[in-house]
């Protein structure tokens, strides 16, 4: 079982987002306050700690909670299983559904910024099955 680290929003697309404690996630919309809400499959991105971690270490970069352009950042959780269809819950009631693994990767802010992009090959990008509260330190795991 992973555990939530860090949850971030930006209410305008194509910017880097920013870290809140808490978040709501509406069914079928998204997370309040963040741009990518809406009817499509990329409501919102997860990414692994791990992955944070690693990639400052090998680009000598300080990155933090948001600067990867993902909404929930998740430690000690296996993405490996985690495959188009899965599902993820998140505290005690929230439920994502994974769309996809990973994305085109286009000249994103991200990319532009620090070089590096980490979403294009490991991001998982839901939809909000099951709505409610995500809290920093809340569990995660994939069902």
């Amino acid at each position: 079982m992973g555990q939530v680290v860090a949850i971030s929003i930006n209410e305008v697309r194509a910017q880097l987002k920013i870290p809140v404690p808490q978040v709501m996630a509406v069914t079928n919309v998204g997370l309040e306050g963040d741009g990518h809400r809406g009817d499509w499959g990329r409501q919102v991105t997860c990414l692994r700690y791990e992955s944070l971690l690693q990639s400052n270490e090998e680009n000598d970069l300080r990155m933090g909670p948001g600067d990867f352009a993902e909404n929930i950042l998740i430690k000690e959780m296996d993405f490996s299983k985690a495959v188009a269809g899965s599902r993820l819950k998140l505290g005690e009631q929230v439920i994502l559904e994974v769309s996809q693994v990973g994305k085109e990767d286009h000249p994103s802010v991200v990319l532009r910024n620090f070089g590096v992009s980490l979403l294009p090959k490991e991001g998982l990008f839901c939809r909000v099955i099951q709505g409610g509260l995500i809290k920093v330190g809340d569990s995660a795991e994939v069902m």
